[in-house]
């Protein structure tokens, strides 16, 4: 299992982002990866508490497909320090055994240059997945957290 490490400074104060992570409407809306929507169906943020959510393409796309591809992932709450880190642990539900087993993704927050640095370790990731593929979706992700904080919608 291999790690991933990426980081963005964000111009909102470290409470308006530690919001982002543990608001599952938020959740919904910037960790997923891009042409799927993200459904949430349970989500507790709180030490022990458990997330379960599930990706699905917006739109069929391959040629002969019946059914929108979907992913879905299970987990906990390891540990909230408010606005300072979030770690959390989940495992996809799949089959296919080059992407099960846990993995953990620590959220760490930092004042810096006016707003806030935040840091994303994931560890773990399967090797099913490329870490170059992990660090785009990362990318991806975060790039609409911090578009979330510019349009005002959470902050």
């Amino acid at each position: 299992m291999a790690t991933t490490r990426i980081g963005t400074h964000i111009n909102a104060p470290r409470g308006s982002v530690y919001q982002l992570l543990i608001d599952p409407e938020a959740v919904r809306a910037w960790m997923v990866p891009d042409g799927m929507v993200s459904e949430v169906h349970r989500f507790e943020p709180e030490e022990g508490g458990v997330f379960s959510i599930t990706v699905t393409q917006d739109e069929l796309t391959a040629a002969g497909t019946t059914e929108q591809q979907h992913h879905a992932y299970y987990g906990r709450f390891l540990s909230l320090v408010p606005e300072e880190r979030v770690m959390e642990v989940l495992e996809f539900v799949t089959e296919i055994p080059d992407m099960a087993g846990a993995q953990t993704i620590t959220f760490t927050l930092a004042d810096a240059d006016g707003g806030t640095d935040l840091d994303v370790l994931h560890e773990g990731v399967p090797p099913g997945m490329t870490l170059a593929d992990n660090e785009e979706a990362w990318e991806v992700a975060l790039a609409k957290m911090v578009a979330l904080v510019e349009r005002g919608a959470i902050g």
